[in-house]
């Protein structure tokens, strides 16, 4: 069992790799886990929702673009003020919240960064 304080490695991984996604655009729970070359989309994702109140979290999403059920309205905000891409919704959507523009705002990990290795400090 882990001190409040002390997190599992594995969770200070995917933390740390959501602290490296620039504003403005996102990784699915897929692609950290891929990009740490551990775990799966479920694990990153319990990872998010038990530790990532700390880090950007409204930058790690799901593949289809949807929004955080129950915290829609405080990612679209993040996702305004960055200047995420998004998919406003149609007229015959009835008002749902608009999706994140996957094509355009994935970010792959490149340029000089590389995946965490050690727990972050």
């Amino acid at each position: 069992m882990h001190r409040m304080d002390e997190l599992p490695e594995y969770a200070e991984r995917v933390l740390a790799v959501a602290e490296l996604i620039p504003a403005g655009r996102v990784m699915t729970y897929g692609d950290v886990a891929e990009w740490l070359d551990e775990g799966g989309p479920r694990q990153v994702g319990r990872v998010m929702a038990l530790y990532g109140g700390a880090v950007p979290w409204w930058r790690v999403v799901r593949a289809d673009g949807l929004l955080l059920p129950g915290h829609e309205r405080d990612a679209l905000a993040h996702y305004r003020a960055e200047g995420t891409p998004l998919r406003e919704p149609g007229r015959a959507a009835g008002g749902r919240m608009p999706r994140i523009a996957m094509a355009r705002a994935r970010w792959d990990g490149g340029g000089d960064v590389t995946p965490p290795t050690t727990p972050r400090t």
